[in-house]
């Protein structure tokens, strides 16, 4: 199956590494230095799951991209619509996108963009992170819920998740995927926006007991959020299940930390704009939320729009 990368960053870099490992043929798309030192040296991955060392494909011109079946969509949400606009008049009909983003807001821009038919989305949950320029560590377990926003699509999906699969990499169906990434969601708006901002990793988070009551607040008012948005969350398990699985994360720096270190504008609406503007839609209050959302967008501001 010929591979696609839209946004070889850490998690395109090492799903597309896997993927080119198993046989498969995968063009990076890819930008800056992280670029010019794959171009020159090949890209590395370094982790628990693999080391791979990957020599094919690395382009910044969009176009090297028209023979793909499957794109792995892994933009950050900021260029969702930009990265679009661009692939579609390149692509053939019956190509599938497979947004591996953050947030739950991407599918519907993809949708709109490409059709429900074509757009497949992962709950996709890895470590992972560039360490230099050419360069990915990714630490910890990696697993893949993959599922079709039309039913119709159903054998499409099936064989892409076989695809990756059979490159070692546990990825599973889901039924109910756009739920299945409000559980993911509710896990980063959690910690995500809060170690941006306090620049803070997920230990420290725990640890310290004014951070950790922080984030206990926004977790329960994102999950208001979610119930009054008519996903079937249960508030207490939720909430210990969420602080559980950030025990196994430990030392992780979160994406949008890393973006804020690397001078990168962060990942503001999709991670926590979202959930604010439901939560007015819907006439809840989230003050926690909107503390931390007016805060990292102003930051947001000093880098460009965000």
């Amino acid at each position: 199956m010929k591979i696609g990368v839209a946004g070889a960053g850490a998690v395109g870099s090492y799903f597309g590494s896997m993927l080119e490992k198993a046989g498969h043929p995968v063009t990076f798309l890819a930008r800056g230095a992280h670029l010019t030192a794959m171009q020159k040296h090949g890209l590395i991955i370094a982790g628990d799951t693999a080391n791979v060392h990957s020599k094919k494909v690395f382009t910044a011109d969009i176009e090297d991209l028209a023979a793909s079946e499957v794109v792995l969509f892994c933009v950050k949400s900021n260029d969702t619509a930009r990265m679009a606009e661009q692939l579609l008049p390149i692509l053939q009909d019956d190509a599938l996108i497979l947004t591996m983003q953050n947030g739950v807001d991407n599918e519907e821009t993809l949708e709109a963009t490409f059709g429900k038919k074509r757009v497949l989305s992962a709950a996709t949950y890895i470590q992972a992170f560039v360490e230099a320029p050419g360069k990915v560590h990714q630490r910890g377990r990696v697993k893949l819920l993959i599922g079709e926003l039309d039913s119709t699509i159903s054998s499409a999906c099936e064989r892409v998740i076989e695809t990756f699969q059979t490159a070692g990499i546990d990825a599973v169906h889901s039924g109910q995927i756009l739920k299945r990434k409000w559980d993911k969601l509710l896990w980063n708006v959690t910690f995500n926006p809060l170690s941006a901002a306090s620049g803070a990793r997920i230990g420290q988070i725990l640890d310290d007991p004014r951070l950790r009551k922080t984030a206990v607040t926004i977790s329960s008012e994102a999950i208001d959020v979610a119930i009054a948005a008519g996903i079937a969350v249960d508030p207490e398990p939720t909430v210990e299940k969420i602080f559980s699985n950030a025990e196994y994360a430990r030392a992780h720096q979160t994406s949008m930390l890393q973006d804020r270190l690397e001078g990168k504008r962060m990942e503001v609406e999709s991670m926590c704009g979202f959930i604010v503007r439901r939560a007015d839609e819907l006439g809840l209050e989230v003050p926690a939320l909107q503390s931390i959302y007016s805060t990292l967008t102003f930051m947001n501001q000093q880098i460009g729009t965000s």
